[in-house]
């Protein structure tokens, strides 16, 4: 029984498996045949919906562009507006499959804004105290949304934004730059950091708050995550991750047994804010503003993780 375990564990889930053949698969035909024939530079690939928790409006946006310009309205009173270069086109470039290879990473972060993290920005918002002087990291941050509401409205110490693609990290560095008046005394920097990276020295068990939002969706990835995970909590004093997550089939169970394979401690909430669940009840009764909403894959749990 222990051994069919391990063999379930060391493979990688039906959904990151079409993922990795369609990455190669784009690949190889752009390899072997002429791109302009094919029209393939660009393919199509499904948008996200969200809980649209964080109001927000385009600013600006160049139809010749794939990238624009939104302002988020932080539902904090006094809080500053938010600005972030994303893209909002409906199409994957194929120099993304190359990169995601080049880096063996995913390219979630560039697809779109998940909704998990508009669900982590306002809950860390709504928590705001347990911020307050902390120093704090996002994981797998995309566009940065939580990381840079986290540094504009919570007092924190030092937030880092952090994530393994480097193109995903261009785009933070361009929002804290954008936004660099809104966070105050809060020092906010950028990271290009893979979860697999065994040397971060100058990191380890340095952050009182980890943050982190639709990152435990590849079961590939789960051992290393886990691994980050303990490896920069704090020590000493109270420290702390919060990870908001879909259940998705087992994905979620298979993390927490990483992590608690980890010596770590972890908690799971289904009903952690009022206005979180009611959106999420309107979904599951039927609300089609979010087509094929299901609660096993959309609504995301909260798990907190401790010594």
């Amino acid at each position: 029984m222990e051994t069919n375990n391990n063999s379930s564990n060391s493979k990688a889930s039906a959904s990151s498996l079409r993922w990795g053949i369609l990455r190669r698969a784009v690949l190889h035909r752009a390899k072997n045949t002429d791109e302009s024939q094919l029209g393939m530079k660009r393919i199509s690939r499904k948008a996200a919906k969200g809980f649209n928790l964080i109001p927000w409006q385009v600013l600006h946006h160049d139809h010749d562009s794939r990238d624009a310009r939104l302002c988020y309205t932080l539902p904090v009173q006094g809080s500053p507006k938010l600005v972030l270069t994303q893209r909002v086109d409906d199409t994957a470039d194929l120099s993304d499959f190359e990169m995601c290879n080049r880096y063996n990473i995913d390219n979630t972060g560039l697809v779109c804004q998940w909704p998990s993290e508009d669900v982590l920005a306002y809950f860390c918002l709504s928590h705001a105290y347990m911020f307050r002087s902390k120093r704090v990291i996002e994981l797998g941050s995309g566009y940065g949304l939580a990381g840079l509401a986290i540094a504009a409205a919570t007092e924190a110490f030092e937030v880092v934004i952090s994530d393994g693609n480097p193109q995903v990290v261009d785009y933070i560095q361009h929002n804290i730059n954008m936004n660099s008046g809104a966070f105050g005394d809060t020092r906010v920097k950028s990271m290009n950091l893979h979860w697999h990276q065994k040397e971060i020295s100058n990191l380890s068990h340095t952050f009182d708050v980890i943050v982190a939002s639709d990152c435990t969706f590849f079961k590939e990835f789960h051992k290393d995550l886990a691994r980050i995970t303990q490896l920069l909590l704090k020590n000493a004093g109270p420290s702390e991750a919060i990870f908001f997550s879909p259940k998705r089939g087992n994905s979620l169970d298979k993390f927490l047994e990483e992590i608690r394979d980890n010596g770590l401690l972890f908690s799971i909430a289904e009903s952690y804010d009022t206005e979180i669940l009611r959106r999420h009840q309107c979904f599951m009764n039927g609300d089609d503003s979010w087509p094929g909403y299901e609660k096993d894959h959309c609504y995301p749990l909260l798990i907190r993780i401790t010594r």
